[in-house]
């Protein structure tokens, strides 16, 4: 983390009308600080990254390895949740490189892809033109939005549900890129079914990705062709080397899918009905868990733990947001908005999140008994998302 000081004094804060706390309208005052007071640390430290990075994948490789060669079960599963921490910080370096600008850190695209995306089996493009449209200020929190479900709206067994079908994740990867995009070469219909519905990591059941750009199919099919090679690697390997291998390495993918689908479960509040909002409703509606305390480090690494600040910069970079966090906080025009978005921890977010789902289905029981009636849109909108996970 960078740990830079301002060089900029104290700020004054400008003559603004206060935040209303609409959901259309911004707080002015939050976003002009956030923009001014961190334009100094936004450019990308590639020592940083690489190190990270690189540092985090060897060792998540080499726990790996020790926990399917390990002679004694208890070594194995230490192994296993060092490799699970380590690979799962690797792997989230997919989000950096949806904002990092392409030229900004020359070859470490194609070396995250290489050495985490495809043998993980998520190549960056599966994230590059969703997370975008996460990030749009038109999207977000609505039917087009890939990455949002409104979670604290739902029944309450969506919640587990939501967290166990990661579960499946690693193996339908695997059938995905080793049998179904091979079959797509010969059936239209199977690779028209990969792209829209299986090439984007979302939680929206009701999103379909459209064509890519063509300034990005070569490197997407590549990306894509490999992907698939390793996929039906690791399928004919059980006939050499056995079950052993890629069922401890598939427990331990499975185990990152969780992690991160927990994360997700509490990177925002999922409380937006489909309607537009103003970026700082959107902020409002997402997740800070900063220090002190370091477990979110390693539930939320790369500088997930600042989320909801991250929407407010999207660009800056994730070694950045410490700093950005401690000015911002400090800012007298800007610390009253701005702190409203941060939270004390994972277990309070879940819980909140379960009380919110909770409290929905006693609404809904006590409308049925005519005792209350829920909002329209709100009744219209659980209805049409009642088998999303």
């Amino acid at each position: 983390m960078t740990t830079t000081t301002s060089p900029l004094p104290a700020a004054k804060p400008a003559p603004a009308a206060a935040y209303s706390g609409a959901r259309n309208e911004d707080d002015r005052a939050l976003l002009r600080a956030a923009a001014e007071l961190t334009r100094d640390i936004a450019t990308a430290n590639p020592r940083i990254y690489w190190a990270d990075m690189l540092g985090s994948a060897a060792l998540g490789y080499g726990a790996l390895a020790g926990a399917i060669l390990a002679p004694a079960t208890w070594l194995s599963i230490v192994l296993g949740v060092v490799a699970t921490l380590a690979l799962y910080r690797a792997l989230l370096f997919i989000h950096e490189l949806t904002h990092l600008h392409r030229d900004a850190l020359p070859g470490f695209r194609t070396t995250w892809n290489l050495l985490v995306g495809i043998p993980m089996l998520t190549p960056s493009f599966m994230y590059e033109d969703g997370h975008t449209i996460h990030h749009s200020r038109k999207r977000y929190g609505t039917r087009d939005d890939p990455e949002y479900l409104p979670l604290a709206l739902m029944k309450p067994w969506s919640l587990p549900v939501f967290l166990l079908i990661a579960l499946l994740a690693p193996p339908a990867l695997v059938i995905r890129y080793g049998i179904l995009a091979p079959l797509g070469l010969l059936f239209p219909a199977v690779r028209r079914m990969n792209w829209e519905r299986f090439s984007t990591l979302a939680i929206n059941p009701e999103f379909r990705r459209r064509p890519a750009d063509p300034k990005d199919r070569k490197r997407f099919i590549l990306l894509e062709t490999g992907a698939a090679l390793w996929a039906m690697m690791l399928i004919a390997s059980i006939m050499i080397v056995g079950w052993r291998p890629i069922a401890v390495a598939l427990a331990v993918f499975s185990a990152v899918a969780v992690l991160n689908q927990l994360r997700t479960l509490v990177a925002h509040l999922w409380e937006n009905e489909g309607e537009p909002m103003s970026v700082t409703a959107q902020y409002l509606d997402t997740v800070n868990v900063p220090p002190p305390g370091f477990i979110a480090a390693l539930w939320a690494p790369v500088g997930l733990r600042y989320h909801a600040l991250h929407h407010l910069l999207p660009s800056l970079p994730y070694h950045a947001l410490a700093e950005a966090h401690r000015r911002i906080s400090a800012h007298e025009g800007a610390q009253a908005t701005y702190g409203r978005a941060h939270h004390r921890g994972l277990l309070p977010l879940v819980g909140r999140i379960a009380g919110s789902t909770m409290r929905r289905r006693d609404g809904i029981r006590a409308a049925g008994q005519g005792e209350a009636t829920p909002p329209a849109a709100h009744a219209k909108r659980a209805a049409s998302l009642e088998t999303a996970p």
